[in-house]
């Protein structure tokens, strides 16, 4: 008995310790470019712990947004350079900045904050594992030559050096190979440096004749290791997603992470965006409940569905009510010209009816009555396009929603050419949008076609920057962009530069 009571003693009673004590290591980043092989120990604060992770977030959505797209790598590389300095930004050793240890730092923390959140599901691993290996990819083609080869070294990955008496025995071999020109500038194949593997390891290399293959080993130049460190990357990542898969039912208790974490992995339907009055107004802009009609030429798909619903019908059912009446708060449609607009569209009942009825939500709506918080808060936020896709499914009758989701696909094209959208390759590409459930991208996809000449009038004449243009994700921003590309010319310029005005 004295020997199974000292058993049990011994015993850990995971439900009291869920968490191993972890010992903190202080985190050294030498190189830009990280394998994050090591995880976090360091102390950080809640409010870091889901910034850092919304704005990397940001970053791999909007890599995956290119790759829907089909941008080349020239393109995502160009299109993405604003967005990661903003969002992002991880500068290269030598450059001395003195936010160096701060940029690595948050990047190497966001992501193991998103691979938690991201591991639950094989259909999220597989999701991370792909934009996280683009992020890497576009980071390790923009890394400096020098500090590459020396972040590789460091990899210790199963690759053999060739030696310079190697080199120089089989130069003619591989120059001819790779292809080196021998122009001035361009490395020689003395300067190069060489790895052997066995050419299993590089079938893409060899398919397309980039490297010598002598007895069943491939030598591959430092310029062409990038397909070798991929493959590593990704190998590595798969593995530790699984084993953090493992250990999530032990964050299940912790009620300051889970939330956060659950709310991050529904985001990667869309990133979600918030969007405040602040960010709101549109100088210039006539903003009242007589110009609704027109400025609804400006409203993506949903709210235009709920603005066309609602002239036809005089109606709208509870949440169409809510979802629009937020989105026209948004655009800067303040409370006393919002119930002027409701009361003119419900002209089918009597003021008294109107007032018993809808008067009070829409003061709610804007913070004017309720408690204490409400009106401190000054009532709800806009919708974004996250919570429109998640909440609140609509049901017969309804008419909010978002309709990419929502709608079948018959009466989706019939909205679409009901608005003026008759493109073939554009109707297809928002079908295929609808089955692989990217809903954002086909709402970008519109958005994209119905301005595709302001779109690139902006880029030619800098009115606006490439982080200016990231993907929507939000109805209110939407808008927003839509009224500044097509009144481009008569909003008022900043003083001192060339950029519209844009918060968004």
């Amino acid at each position: 008995m004295n020997r199974i009571d000292a058993k049990r003693r011994n015993v850990v009673d995971h439900r009291k310790k869920q968490f191993a004590e972890a010992t903190y290591q202080p985190q050294q980043y030498p190189h830009r470019l990280n394998f994050y092989t090591t995880p976090p120990t360091a102390d950080i604060t809640l409010e870091q712990f889901e910034q850092w992770a919304i704005d990397r977030l940001r970053i791999l959505a909007e890599l995956e947004a290119c790759s829907f797209r089909n941008k080349t790598p020239a393109e995502t590389a160009a299109h993405m350079e604003p967005l990661l300095k903003k969002y992002l930004p991880l500068d290269s050793t030598s450059s001395n900045h003195s936010q160096l240890f701060a940029q690595r730092q948050k990047d190497h923390y966001s992501h193991f904050i998103l691979r938690l959140a991201f591991s639950s599901t094989e259909d999220l691993r597989r999701r991370f594992t792909r934009v996280e290996s683009m992020l890497f990819r576009l980071r390790f083609q923009g890394d400096d030559m020098r500090e590459r080869n020396a972040f590789v070294r460091t990899l210790n990955l199963d690759w053999e050096p060739v030696s310079e008496e190697e080199k120089r025995e089989l130069a003619t071999e591989l120059a001819a190979t790779v292809g080196f020109s021998g122009k001035r500038g361009q490395p020689t194949v003395q300067e190069e440096e060489w790895s052997k593997v066995d050419w299993e390891r590089v079938p893409d290399l060899i398919e397309h004749r980039k490297v010598f293959v002598k007895r069943g080993k491939a030598y591959v130049p430092s310029r062409e290791q990038q397909s070798m460190v991929m493959t590593e990357f990704n190998s590595r990542l798969e593995k530790a997603l699984e084993l953090t898969a493992r250990a999530l039912p032990r964050l299940d208790e912790d009620d300051r992470l889970t939330p956060i974490l659950n709310h991050l992995s529904k985001n990667f339907i869309a990133p979600d965006s918030v969007y405040t009055n602040s960010s709101s107004a549109i100088e210039g802009a006539e903003i009242s409940a007589r110009n609704i009609d027109n400025l609804s030429q400006h409203f993506p798909m949903c709210m235009q569905h709920l603005h066309r619903t609602l002239r036809r019908d005089s109606k709208l059912r509870h949440f169409g009510r809510l979802q629009y009446t937020l989105f026209l708060k948004g655009i800067g449609l303040n409370l006393e010209e919002c119930l002027v607009f409701w009361r003119s569209s419900f002209n089918k009942m009597s003021d008294d009816e109107f007032n018993k009825g809808y008067r009070y939500n829409v003061r709610h709506v804007y913070g004017d009555v309720g408690g204490d918080s409400n009106r401190r808060s000054g009532g709800y936020s806009p919708y974004s396009c996250q919570k429109i896709l998640t909440e609140h499914a609509p049901g017969n009758g309804e008419a909010h929603g978002c309709p990419y989701r929502h709608f079948d696909e018959q009466n989706l094209m019939a909205l679409l050419e009901g608005v003026g959208i008759n493109d073939k390759v554009v109707l297809q590409g928002v079908r295929d949008d609808k089955q692989k459930q990217k809903f954002h991208m086909a709402c970008n996809r519109v958005f994209e076609y119905v301005h595709k000449n302001e779109v690139r009038r902006a880029k030619d004449e800098g009115v606006m920057t490439a982080a200016q243009l990231e993907t929507i994700v939000h109805p209110n921003e939407y808008f927003k962009r839509s009224y500044l590309l097509k009144n481009m010319g008569k909003i008022a310029k900043k003083e001192g530069d060339g950029d519209v005005k844009m918060d968004g």
